[in-house]
């Protein structure tokens, strides 16, 4: 298959400043390739479960052709946070040694606003379907996680995507099901072409290419807090519910063009 997903590996070498922004206390690093990147804690509130929506989210979201900054691995050495006089982010580094996961920081980027930014229909109902897909509670007007940037619109922060996997609880039927939370999506006034987008990223997004997104979560981010005998079982769980969830994509279409109706 072309365009297999692939991450880059990098190693973080300076904390430059904490991100107050989210609850996940993200920072900006230097990493040793040179760039700055927001990293992602394995240490922090939601543990490697956001990173694994981060991942899985940002991957499908660049499969089927919205911009995403470049997701890499980034490898935190135990000494890292010895200097740092903050308490609470010596602690978060602590939490956090091993394997964490960056976003490459875009510049002089600044948030999107839907009242100074049109979006058109095509790209807002992209979007949407995206996150009725991944059921993304977090691209809202009061946290739109999307940013302009060289007059482009990017998507950035999916760490609340698929919360399913918090609880674990009912998720076979989970899958199925439409999601409500779609009437709080700042895009959804504009998203009039939700059919059309359901119908092109399900060719694309096949079950050779969810495989191949899924697999590339590291093991041991799947070996903690999960109802699962190994990371392998616990990885085709993610798999299960993505190719369901596609199969009845129709349930959230249907949803998200009601609630667009109830807007207008």
């Amino acid at each position: 298959m072309e365009n297999l997903p692939e991450l880059r590996s990098v190693q973080v070498i300076r904390y430059v400043t904490p991100l107050r922004e989210g609850g996940s206390l993200p920072a900006l690093v230097e990493a040793d390739d040179e760039f700055m990147y927001v990293l992602k804690f394995r240490g922090a509130g939601q543990g490697v479960k956001a990173l694994i929506a981060e991942l899985i989210g940002g991957e499908v979201a660049r499969a089927v052709g919205l911009k995403v900054p470049e997701l890499v691995f980034a490898q935190l050495d135990e000494a890292f946070g010895r200097t740092e006089p903050d308490e609470e982010i010596q602690d978060l580094l602590r939490a956090s040694e091993g394997l964490n996961l960056g976003l490459h920081y875009l510049s002089g980027a600044i948030t999107f606003d839907a009242l100074v930014t049109t979006v058109d229909a095509t790209l807002a109902s992209q979007i949407v379907w995206l996150d009725c897909l991944l059921t993304n509670v977090d691209r809202t007007a009061r946290n739109t996680n999307m940013l302009i940037w060289h007059r482009e619109l990017w998507l950035i922060d999916h760490g609340a995507s698929l919360f399913f996997h918090h609880s674990w609880q009912n998720w076979e039927e989970q899958a199925k099901r439409p999601f409500v939370q779609v009437k709080d999506h700042v895009l959804l006034p504009r998203a009039t072409e939700i059919a059309a987008a359901d119908a092109a990223f399900r060719t694309i997004l096949t079950p050779d290419r969810i495989r191949a997104i899924v697999s590339l979560i590291p093991d041991e981010w799947l070996l903690g807090d999960a109802p699962f005998a190994s990371a392998e079982e616990h990885r085709q769980a993610y798999i299960y519910f993505l190719e369901t969830r596609l199969a009845h994509s129709d349930n959230f279409v249907k949803e998200a063009q009601h609630a667009r109706k109830a807007l207008i």
